[in-house]
């Protein structure tokens, strides 16, 4: 995300601006070390949790986790696979090197804290997209 005050990054675009997406191959990646410092942009962290669940769809199955572990649906960050969950329409973007549709691969939600949460617009989601052969990735947000 663009923290560029007045915020121009061109996120209107999937494939360039604040909103660029780069993939990497697995083999031989390693986490980043903590820079030496005590300022860091977020002043908290969380651990996650991924659970599988069925091929329902997205919002249906964040409600049934929901109400199956007796926490709020904000407790949901996203999806792995599957289809998106648009909050407005369908914005699938075409991969910019052979112009087909690009497969999705995540949803974001916002997150549970406004304090730590991405900014997708207040109550949006953020949807990742890649194509495979090409090695192209793209991220957009609705809110």
């Amino acid at each position: 995300m663009c923290q560029n005050d007045p915020g121009l990054c061109d996120e209107w675009d999937p494939v360039a601006g604040g909103n660029r997406a780069l993939l990497f191959p697995r083999a031989g990646l390693t986490p980043a070390p903590v820079p030496a410092g005590d300022e860091t942009l977020l002043a908290e962290t969380c651990g996650i949790d991924c659970t599988a669940r069925d091929a329902a769809p997205y919002d249906e199955a964040r409600g049934k986790w929901s109400q199956a572990h007796g926490r709020p649906l904000r407790d949901v960050l996203g999806q792995l696979g599957g289809t998106p969950s648009w909050v407005q329409h369908d914005e699938t973007p075409a991969c910019p090197s052979c112009a087909r549709p690009m497969s999705f691969v995540a949803q974001l939600e916002e997150g549970r804290d406004d304090r730590t949460a991405m900014n997708f617009g207040g109550g949006g989601c953020g949807y990742a997209f890649a194509c495979a052969p090409c090695e192209e990735g793209s991220f957009l947000w609705q809110c």
